[in-house]
């Protein structure tokens, strides 16, 4: 069943992390989870754009334009599929190096299921308070890392000393990889692509 893994890896994560190994399911598998994880922070962020609006502790309501909204929403979506896919073809790359050697779809498997706990974040969005969504991503950042840094032990088969160093290296990836995504919102919305807010 799709996402059938979500409660296990908040309820018992090394116990899941074992179960996701012992199974491996095919890469398609993991595409679909990934498909449907990113939805959530997507259509949050459409809702919370046009229909609930942002404040930001003021009295004025900041909404977007519905295609505007759809526009970002539909960019977001990609760049979050396309960033895990980066995520796993990096923890590919570098198995090697530190005595591991996955399979693509096992590197997939730990890109997504670890992403699975950030992307659930989104539906804070749907009470856009700055102060609460900062928490609610700081806590779901700090469960990923975690989750990475359990996982790759137990999905790339190698000691957890070897895996600290490995899973410390992913992170270190993944946040280049975030501030490339910055940069390229920033460039896109250059472009004239960014927000239109509705009067």
């Amino acid at each position: 069943m799709i996402l059938n893994h979500i409660w296990g890896l908040y309820a018992h994560p090394k116990e899941e992390w074992h179960t996701i190994d012992h199974h491996h399911e095919s890469l398609n598998y993991s595409l679909v989870h990934l498909a449907f994880i990113a939805l959530i922070p997507a259509v949050c962020t459409f809702v919370s754009a046009t229909v609930i609006g942002w404040s930001f502790g003021t009295d004025n309501t900041i909404m977007l334009t519905t295609q505007s909204a759809l526009m970002m929403s539909v960019g977001m979506y990609f760049t979050l599929i396309g960033g895990v896919f980066a995520l796993a073809y990096l923890t590919f790359w570098m198995a090697k190096t530190f005595g591991a050697s996955p399979s693509f779809t096992q590197s997939m498997e730990l890109a997504a299921y670890t992403a699975t706990p950030l992307f659930m974040t989104g539906l804070a969005v749907l009470y856009p308070e700055p102060v609460f969504l900062m928490m609610v991503g700081l806590a779901g950042l700090a469960y990923s890392v975690y989750l990475l840094y359990s996982g790759v032990p137990i999905i790339m088969h190698i000691p957890e000393e070897r895996g600290f160093i490995y899973a410390s290296s992913v992170v270190t990836c993944g946040l280049v990889l975030l501030v490339c995504i910055m940069v390229g919102s920033v460039i896109v919305w250059s472009w004239g692509l960014g927000p239109v807010y509705t009067q």
